[in-house]
């Protein structure tokens, strides 16, 4: 360690020199029989990978309040179908999910309307129906995810808000 100039030294010690450790260890190698070598697989029914996923758990929590509910509708089903839709948008920039792709995600099936239109609610409560119970529904949760455009996914929270209500089939894909 450094010491200031000032500091007595003793002339008969020896400074102190790196010296290599007896036992190296042998580098890490990803060889455990289930390891994915390649990327991450891509494909029907296998979600969108992305870090920092349950990030948006804690977003949709505090979106809980704001949701609209119609007769017949459970804001559980509504949180599990965004978070998914969500979680696409936020893995095809690459990143951990922000409050803008919840917003986005609840917008386009107007969960935020205070009076969407018919034919939206009978096709949300026809989708969304169920999908709280996550062991039961994931089929039916990927084909939501899957059925909403590309191009709705690279769409900023302004664009979404000026297309709804008038053009939520182009915006989910229904």
């Amino acid at each position: 360690m450094a010491a200031p100039k000032f500091t007595p030294v003793d002339p008969t010690d020896r400074p102190r020199t790196y010296s290599s450790p007896e036992h190296v260890p042998t580098p890490w190698r990803n060889d455990k029989p289930a390891a994915i070598v390649t990327r991450q697989p891509k494909g029907q029914k296998l979600g969108h990978q992305g870090p920092d996923q349950g990030y948006a758990l804690k977003l949709a929590e505090g979106l809980r309040d704001s949701i609209v509910l119609q007769l017949g509708e459970s804001a559980d089903d509504a949180i599990r179908g965004v978070l998914a839709i969500a979680l696409r948008r936020a893995s095809k920039f690459g990143r951990a999910p922000v409050i803008y792709d919840l917003t986005i995600a609840f917008g386009i099936w107007g969960w935020m309307l205070l009076d969407p239109p018919a034919d939206l609610l009978a096709r949300r409560k026809e989708l969304f129906a169920g999908l709280g119970d996550a062991a039961h529904h994931y089929s039916e949760l990927r084909e939501l995810v899957d059925m909403v455009p590309e191009s709705t996914m690279l769409m900023t929270p302004e664009q979404v808000r000026t297309g709804m209500p008038g053009s939520w089939r182009a915006l989910t894909g229904a």
